[in-house]
């Protein structure tokens, strides 16, 4: 994973928030998460470009790390006793880690790149950060999160691919 940003310029996500806007699927974040509230959390996110099959999420892991799909696609596996199973193919606009990010638990799938893209990272680190210099934005960022996996979790096509 190669880091694009520099620590003292804040990097322009005006990309990412327009895929998170053009995505209309049912449970995006954009449906809960207001585009403005990107002028502050451009400053807590940090872009990385993938090459096609790089693996972002591996499934067992413990990290807590939060991804924004800027562009290109993601693919989630599951590996099970009957070998990996492919749940989903998510596009630009989508999230991914929000299972872990909020229970603390192991990941409970891997997330490769099906094809080139950027993603935007969010550590648990800097929404703590986040949390104590905008609070309000941290809530809107959690109750939008929330609610995304709330929709996971009631699809039930989606409910096993929440990682």
């Amino acid at each position: 994973m190669t880091t694009s940003a520099s620590t003292s310029q804040r990097p322009d996500t005006s990309a990412l928030v327009a895929a998170i806007t053009r995505n209309k699927e049912s449970g995006s974040i954009g449906q809960f998460l207001e585009s403005f509230r990107w002028s502050v959390l451009g400053a807590y996110v940090k872009p990385s470009t993938l090459q096609r099959g790089h693996l972002l999420i591996a499934q067992g892991d413990r990290d807590r790390k939060l991804y924004f799909l800027e562009s290109g696609n993601l693919k989630v596996d599951i590996r099970t006793e009957g070998g990996l199973l492919q749940l989903a193919v998510l596009g630009a606009g989508n999230v991914v880690g929000e299972g872990s990010f909020f229970s603390r638990l192991a990941r409970n799938a891997s997330v490769s790149a099906y094809s080139d893209c950027t993603v935007w990272e969010l550590t648990p680190q800097d929404f703590d950060k986040l949390s104590h210099e905008h609070p309000n934005i941290a809530l809107a960022l959690a109750m939008a999160l929330g609610a995304v996996l709330a929709s996971r979790m009631l699809d039930m096509s989606k409910r096993i691919a929440v990682t």
